[in-house]
């Protein structure tokens, strides 16, 4: 009876590995997730910072050429100004270049302001594609740990599946099947031990007859509580069988 228990013991011990492994290859892919994330924000707002740029540049050039424009138009007022024998019309022209003036003194602002705004542009495309790139960087590397993660854990899993096939070939049929129905009923844990009386799955105390009689390990009995398949944990052969488990050579 006892290595019964102790393929059961190794096939449970199989299953829960294949459960944390493939539990493990779901949670890799989240480790990209986040970068991917940050990654897509960042060349988001870069992108914005560059059409801002590029939309400000527009506006200056269109500024420059309107100043250009006005210095042409303030030009050709002096020069009419200077040919004007009418004081009426002469006063006119005045105001016309001094409305010139004006509006060539604003644009001016206007484009003083621009470059500023162009020069922190600048500034700030040149770190964040500075930035980006690192990030980059780092996401592809991420991205080729967590490939090659995965790749060992699938290696793990196929070596564990091999194992359990072999095991399962070795258990009684109609245990492998009470062991299969137990596993799915009480969440992947159908054989627990049991030490000083109380079962390790449930934490529930085992009647004194109950005990005995596992400790004789004549039969695999069940928990009353939780129904569960149990043996006594503290039976030297299931030390040693617990110990390899922990520690395989």
């Amino acid at each position: 009876m006892k290595d019964k228990i102790k393929d059961l013991i190794l096939l449970q011990d199989c299953d829960n590995k294949i459960k944390e492994i493939n539990i493990k290859k779901k949670e890799a892919p989240l480790k990209l997730q986040y970068l991917k994330k940050a990654l897509d924000e960042m060349e988001l707002m870069l992108k914005g910072k560059k059409d801002r740029l590029e939309s400000i540049k527009k506006d200056r050039r269109a500024i420059e050429q309107g100043v250009q424009d006005m210095e042409s138009m303030m030009e050709k007022s002096r020069i009419k100004l200077a040919n004007i024998k009418s004081n009426k019309e002469y006063t006119a022209v005045l105001k016309e270049i001094e409305d010139q003036e004006r509006e060539k003194s604003l644009n001016e602002d206007n484009l003083l302001q621009l470059m500023d705004e162009i020069e922190i542009l600048d500034k700030n495309c040149i770190e964040g594609a500075s930035e980006l790139a690192g990030l980059k960087d780092q996401y592809d590397r991420t991205r080729e740990l967590v490939e090659k993660e995965i790749k060992e854990l699938d290696e793990r899993v196929k070596a564990l599946e091999q194992k359990r096939i072999r095991f399962c070939d070795s258990i009684d049929k109609e245990l492998l099947k009470r062991y299969l129905l137990l596993q799915g009923r009480k969440g992947g844990i159908a054989i627990g031990s049991v030490i000083g009386g109380v079962c390790q799955s449930c934490h529930m105390g085992i009647p004194p007859q109950q005990f005995n009689e596992l400790i004789k390990c004549d039969s695999l009995p069940t928990c009353p509580n939780c129904n569960r398949m149990v043996y006594w944990g503290e039976d030297i052969y299931f030390l040693k069988v617990l110990e390899e488990i922990r520690n395989p050579s």
